[in-house]
């Protein structure tokens, strides 16, 4: 018994001399960091430091947090892969003012230059600022042109489809001796000035298409290729010798149009004519052949189109026995 109250007489006087060993601030602080009755916070000790709400500041630095975002004058792109709405962390404090993502404004067709065009067509502005301009060739596709704009002396192709032309005039073309194609597809063209194609002497390619043409004017003897489908051409609207002096036309494109009879006429060097989806019900004798001629071929015109048509080609067999093919339509 005397041992054991011995030993604990050591034990405590040694704790009270380690204590007193330490120096006062120590003391102080380590009586501070005792919990205490009524604390709401559990002390976590973090080696030599104590984490609290008094220095969570000093333990763990937020004062570069911007730092590690930093993306210049712009603004991440941000590219949502999932319809969970996404969590923003930002730091309780920072020092860096919002930063304004730049904007990215939407690119849009000019138009200043096409109303120029719309309102002023032959006073010499710069077309090729507007169309594109390739050595002899024009492009002015799809930019809402309501006529024919300045064209420069040296263009030999003109291309301007899919616009709101409506009219064709004397003037659009005058001076214009190099042309060798035109093509108007897709606009709303209903009249042609019946000299607006006559001088043009090196025409070879006039393309008409998907218009709203009711008749044809006077056209050049040069040309090779004539598409006027897709419109409103009526028999009436085609002169009656229209195509005899065109000595050099191969295709003839008429087809979808209110046509109630075969043009012609038709040149010898004809190669094609498509005719179908007309009003078309009879045929004349010499319209492809010519009667007094039976030992004539008309080996050349190989391609006869008149399907979608009334006509019932079995009625007439003299109008194509000097045809290589027979034409292609209802034959019952």
């Amino acid at each position: 018994m005397r041992l054991l109250a011995f030993l604990s007489l050591l034990a405590l006087v040694l704790q009270e001399s380690g204590t007193a060993s330490l120096p006062r601030k120590e003391r102080k602080r380590r009586e501070e960091q005792m919990p205490r009755e009524g604390d709401s916070f559990e002390v976590l000790p973090l080696g030599n430091d104590v984490l609290n709400p008094d220095n969570y500041g000093d333990v763990i630095d937020l004062s570069n947090y911007e730092e590690l975002t930093d993306y210049g004058d712009q603004l991440p792109e941000v590219k949502v892969t999932s319809f969970t709405p996404a969590t923003r962390i930002s730091p309780t404090k920072s020092t860096t003012a919002p930063r304004t993502p730049s904007s990215n404004p939407t690119m849009t067709r000019p138009t200043t230059a096409r109303l120029l065009l719309s309102s002023q067509p032959n006073h010499g502005l710069p077309t090729c600022l507007v169309c594109v301009c390739l050595g002899s060739s024009v492009y002015c596709d799809d930019i809402d042109l309501e006529d024919i704009p300045p064209l420069p002396r040296r263009t030999a192709y003109l291309y301007a489809r899919f616009n709101r032309i409506s009219r064709i005039r004397v003037e659009d073309f005058e001076g214009l001796t190099k042309l060798k194609r035109i093509d108007l597809s897709s606009n709303l063209i209903s009249s042609i000035d019946n000299d607006a194609f006559r001088l043009l002497h090196a025409l070879q390619d006039l393309i008409l298409p998907e218009n709203q043409l009711e008749a044809l004017p006077v056209l050049p003897s040069g040309i090779e290729i004539l598409d006027v489908r897709q419109n409103r051409l009526r028999s009436s609207g085609i002169q009656p010798v229209a195509f005899r002096a065109m000595e050099k036309l191969q295709f003839l494109y008429l087809s979808d149009n209110l046509l109630d009879s075969i043009p012609g006429p038709l040149p010898l060097s004809l190669r094609s004519v498509h005719l179908q989806n007309n009003l078309i019900e009879t045929m004349q004798r010499d319209v492809f052949c010519d009667p007094e001629e039976h030992k004539h071929t008309r080996r050349q015109l190989e391609d006869i189109r008149l399907d979608g048509n009334p006509i019932n080609l079995s009625l007439f067999p003299s109008s194509y026995f000097c045809l290589p093919r027979l034409p292609i339509g209802r034959f019952t």
